[in-house]
């Protein structure tokens, strides 16, 4: 993996850009193209300013907008902005969202239409590449004026206040800033409001949510052909010219992810050979048709990848975006008021990426269902893939305990956050987004969703070496097979499994999408 990503105006960032950055250690590197351009927004506002009033340059905040500042206060005004934000509360955001939110908020910057300093640009940039993550409480967002009290808890660290995370330890920034040779942010025109006005922690949490769904939807595909596969399923379910028929791009998608995965695969039967022949029974031995959670895998999972390549769509729209106010505008000579700031973008989305979660995750635990249930299954696995003595040991049992509650819970996690507006700030925030309540709902799920699919890897493997099924699987099911075993060894015995659904949890999230 290439370890520099190179910023580019004309080209912005993708999700691979931010992949690399969040999870490939690679170094971000800024062109001198696109310093050049936040450089003229900066010139432009400095002189167009003058004897103006400009909304949060020589006026106050919000509801104080109809106050003018004096001219001797104006810097003042802006390091008032950051610490009286920096209100927020509950547990911090974990660094990886953060470094995100830091990607997003330099993103906007790098559009140039904020009229900020380039020192902000560079320190931000440094922050990022040296994995100086600042202290941000998870709540005190509405969405609008985008992510105002998160925000403010970066740029305090900025100006070399507040709390970071750093090298594992969160320490007082004045300290790391000191330890790494960088120096504290002056504040030139309107770098306070700049640093805390807009969507980029929305985004920010919301481009990892992204990541780690799109990974997530690719073992939940893997494992809907594990369970065809251990099911003796016919193979016609994932036909192209049956998937064709759908006009949905999504479900077509699926099917020929299905088709990769399945390649070579001697444990899927073929109707052709085994049905389409005359017969003379009256009941069949096996399933004509398998369970819904197995033969309609590409009708289930169709409008999950649609939605998330929508949502990817949405995201890097957003990050590639000036999501500030003002805009400050060289190319017209003007400063525009307006509502960029506005979350209802993000927040509707990430709605629709959780309802989409959930609906995998409902897919894997009625998968595991299935493998736990003999009845179910009409027998060809013991009760929970139990591998001991039946009575005496009890295999996964109480695993499905823990799967069931948590996709539970993602079901109520996923009424919509984006309808549940509520006024305030003197009612001049009167309709707002609750976007980054939205993103952090969302992540949960995410979350809840790799739990039920470690529990869900667990009992497939079991169920393989149960059935003895290695040597007829498709060869990419079978590396997945291998590698599973490789950490999380075949069991008969009843020890505790917390620490596996940890390391199964692992290793999913951190597997690229490179099957």
């Amino acid at each position: 993996m290439e370890k520099t990503v190179t910023y580019q105006s004309e080209k912005g960032f993708s999700i691979h850009d931010v992949e690399r950055l969040l999870l490939g250690q690679s170094h971000l590197k800024l062109s001198a193209e696109s310093l050049q351009k936040v450089e003229r927004c900066f010139t432009f506002l400095r002189e167009f300013s003058t004897d103006k009033v400009i909304y949060g340059i020589n006026t106050g905040f919000g509801p104080m907008a109809q106050y003018r500042v004096d001219d001797s206060c104006l810097k003042q005004l802006q390091y008032n902005i950051i610490r009286s934000h920096s209100t927020g509360a509950g547990k911090p955001l974990s660094p990886i969202y953060v470094k995100a939110a830091m990607i997003a908020r330099l993103s906007t910057f790098l559009q140039g239409y904020s009229g900020v300093h380039t020192d902000l640009v560079r320190l931000m940039s440094e922050f990022i590449n040296r994995n100086i993550c600042p202290f941000i409480p998870e709540h005190g967002s509405v969405g609008a004026s985008g992510d105002l009290v998160q925000l403010a808890h970066i740029a305090l660290t900025l100006i070399g206040e507040g709390e970071v995370f750093y090298e594992g330890q969160r320490r007082p920034t004045a300290e790391v800033m000191q330890k790494e040779q960088l120096a504290p942010l002056n504040i030139y025109i309107r770098e306070g409001l700049s640093a805390t006005n807009g969507t980029s922690v929305m985004t920010g949490i919301g481009l990892v949510n992204l990541i780690y769904a799109k990974r997530l939807l690719n073992w939940s595909i893997a494992a809907s052909v594990m369970m065809n596969e251990i099911a003796s399923s016919y193979d016609d379910l994932m036909s192209p010219v049956l998937n064709e028929t759908k006009r949905h791009e999504g479900q077509q998608e699926i099917a020929r992810a299905m088709c990769r995965w399945a390649a070579g695969s001697k444990a899927m039967r073929k109707r052709e050979i085994e049905m389409f022949q005359r017969h003379t029974e009256s009941v069949f031995g096996h399933k004509v048709q398998a369970y819904y959670s197995l033969r309609c895998v590409p009708q289930v999972l169709g409008p999950v990848w649609d939605t998330i390549a929508h949502t990817e769509k949405i995201l890097i729209d957003e990050l590639n975006s000036a999501c500030d106010n003002p805009i400050v505008d060289p190319e017209t000579q003007y400063v525009y008021h307006g509502g960029n700031f506005h979350g209802d973008y993000i927040s509707f989305e990430m709605d629709k990426l959780k309802i989409a979660v959930t609906k995998m995750t409902m897919l894997a635990e009625r998968q595991l269902n299935y493998l736990f249930h003999n009845r179910i299954n009409d027998d060809i696995l013991p009760p929970f893939v139990n591998l001991g003595v039946l009575g005496l040991n009890y295999g996964l049992q109480a695993a499905q305990f823990t799967a069931t509650s948590t996709t539970a819970e993602c079901q109520t996690l996923s009424n919509p956050m984006y309808i549940h507006s509520i006024p305030n700030n003197n009612d001049n925030q009167d309709i707002v987004s609750m976007g980054t309540n939205s993103a952090l709902m969302a992540k949960t799920v995410i979350e809840n969703g790799y739990q039920v699919m470690a529990i869900h890897f667990m009992a497939l493997v079991q169920a393989i070496d149960y059935l003895k099924l290695q040597p007829r699987m498709a060869e990419k099911t079978r590396a997945v097979y291998d590698e599973i075993r490789s950490f999380f060894p075949v069991f008969t015995d009843d020890t505790p499994k917390y620490r596996e659904i940890e390391a199964m949890i692992s290793f999913l999230k951190s597997s690229e999408e490179k099957r």
